[in-house]
C-alpha cells in the first residue's frame, strides 16, 4: 500500500543470528509428495556416527545409552532455540536432531521448493514496506536490527495498520525461543489477527499431520507475543539466555540506520530499554485470532484457510515435552508406526536408528522410496 511504502525494515545476517524466517518454512513433507518424489542425494555412511565432544564421533546408540553426558543445548552450543526447532520436533523429533548433527543435508528438490516459498514471502513483505540491508559484524548488531524493526512496527500496529515479519522472543518452560510472525493486522471486528502463509508445491491442502504442526507453530507465536506485550518478557531474561553484551558499541551502519529511524542510541542497552518500554506502554492487545492460509506456489491460488483454536494448556504441555529433550532429560524420539509414511521424504531414512530398531516402521516404507547415489 502506498501509505505504508515509506516504512522500512532491515534484514541482517551475522554469526550467531542467521536464521531463516519462520514464515519462510515451506511445507514439503506430505504424503502425496512422498509418493512421487524421486530426488536422491549422497548420504553419510552406515556407521551413524555423529560429532561429539572435541569433535570425536559419538554413535547415536551411545548417545541413547547416556554415554554422552552433555545435554543437546550444550552439545550443539545453543543459547536459545527457534520456534521452527520445536515445530520440527512436532513433525519428527529425530529428523530435527539429525538436521542439527548433519547440517547442510538437503536434496536439490527440497532446496528449490524452499527458495520458491521464500520468494513468495518476500514479495508479500515488499507489498507493505521496503527492505534495507544493513551490514553488521556482531550478534549485538543483529539483535539491534531486530529491535529497530520492532520499534518501527509498533506505531503501525497501534494505528491499526498491517505489519509483516514481526520478531518475537521470550522464555517458555525454561527455554528461550526466537521466531518471526508472518503477519499481524486487525480484522473488521477490531480483533488483532495473526496470519501465517504456507505455500504448497501441489494444489492441495496438507494432511492432518502437517496441519497439526502448523497449528502448534501459530499457537506458539501467540503465546510468545502475548507475553511480550503483557510485560512477562524482561530485559534480564533476554540477556541471561542470549549472553548479549549490552555495553558493546554498535557498528556504524547500525547506528546510522538507527538515526535515520529517529533513534539516538550508542549500544544495545539503549535499544533494549526503548523496546521494552514501547512493548509495555503501547497498549497492544493479545492476539485474538490465529489464521492459516495455504496457497499453491505455482499459481498463487488460495487452497484454503483455517482458524486455529488456541489451547494454552496443550501448547505448554507440548513445549514441556520437547524441552525435556533439549535439557537432556530424555532421548529423542522418532515417529509412531502410523506416521511411518513421513520417512519417505526424510533425508536421513538410511541412517535412522529409530527406524532400524523398529522393524514395523521399515516394513511400511515403499521398497525403493529412498536410494543413495
Amino acid at each position: 500500500m502506498a501509505e505504508t511504502r515509506e516504512e522500512e525494515t532491515a534484514s541482517a545476517e551475522a554469526s550467531g543470528f542467521s536464521d531463516l524466517s519462520d514464515s519462510e518454512l515451506v511445507e514439503f513433507l506430505d504424503l502425496e509428495d512422498a509418493k512421487e518424489s524421486t530426488a536422491s542425494v549422497s548420504k553419510p555412511g552406515p556407521s551413524s556416527e555423529l560429532p561429539g565432544k572435541d569433535d570425536k564421533p559419538v554413535s547415536v546408540q551411545n548417545w541413547k545409552n547416556g554415554l554422552d553426558v552433555l545435554s543437546p543445548m550444550e552439545r550443539f552450543h545453543l543459547k536459545y532455540l527457534y520456534v521452527t526447532d520445536l515445530c520440527t520436533q512436532n513433525w519428527c523429533e529425530l529428523q530435527m536432531v539429525y538436521g542439527k548433527e548433519l547440517p547442510g543435508f538437503l536434496t536439490p528438490e527440497k532446496a528449490a521448493v524452499l527458495d520458491t516459498g521464500a520468494s513468495i514471502h518476500l514479495a508479500k513483505e515488499l507489498e507493505l514496506h521496503d527492505l534495507v540491508t544493513v551490514p553488521i559484524t556482531t550478534k549485538e548488531d543483529a539483535w539491534a536490527i531486530k529491535f529497530l524493526n520492532i520499534l518501527s512496527m509498533i506505531p503501525t500496529l497501534q494505528s491499526e495498520g498491517r505489519i509483516r515479519e514481526f520478531p518475537v522472543f521470550g522464555e517458555v518452560e525454561g527455554i528461550f525461543l526466537v521466531g518471526v510472525i508472518d503477519e499481524l493486522h486487525y480484522t473488521s471486528k477490531g480483533e488483532l489477527e495473526l496470519a501465517e502463509l504456507k505455500t504448497r508445491r501441489r494444489p492441495m491442502l496438507p494432511l492432518p499431520a502437517q496441519k497439526k504442526k502448523d497449528h502448534f507453530q501459530v499457537s506458539l507465536y501467540k503465546y510468545i507475543f502475548d507475553a511480550m506485550v503483557q510485560g512477562k518478557v524482561t530485559p534480564a531474561g533476554l540477556v541471561h539466555h542470549t549472553k548479549l553484551c549490552l555495553d558493546k558499541p554498535l557498528g556504524p551502519s547500525v547506528l546510522r540506520h538507527a538515526r535515520q529511524g529517529g533513534f539516538s542510541v550508542k549500544s544495545l542497552s539503549d535499544l533494549i530499554e526503548l523496546v521494552f518500554l514501547s512493548l509495555t506502554l503501547s497498549d497492544l492487545p493479545a492476539i485474538d485470532t490465529l489464521r492459516l492460509e495455504y496457497i499453491h506456489q505455482e499459481t498463487a491460488t488460495v487452497l484454503g484457510t483455517e482458524i486455529v483454536a488456541f489451547e494454552e494448556k496443550e501448547v505448554k504441555s507440548k513445549v514441556q515435552h520437547y524441552v525435556a529433550y533439549w535439557m537432556g532429560h530424555r532421548e529423542p524420539q522418532g515417529v509412531d508406526v502410523e506416521d511411518a509414511w513421513k520417512c519417505r521424504t526424510c533425508d536421513y531414512v538410511d541412517i535412522c536408528e529409530w527406524r532400524k530398531d523398529r522393524g514395523a516402521l521399515s516394513s511400511s516404507l515403499e521398497p525403493n522410496a529412498k536410494k543413495s547415489k
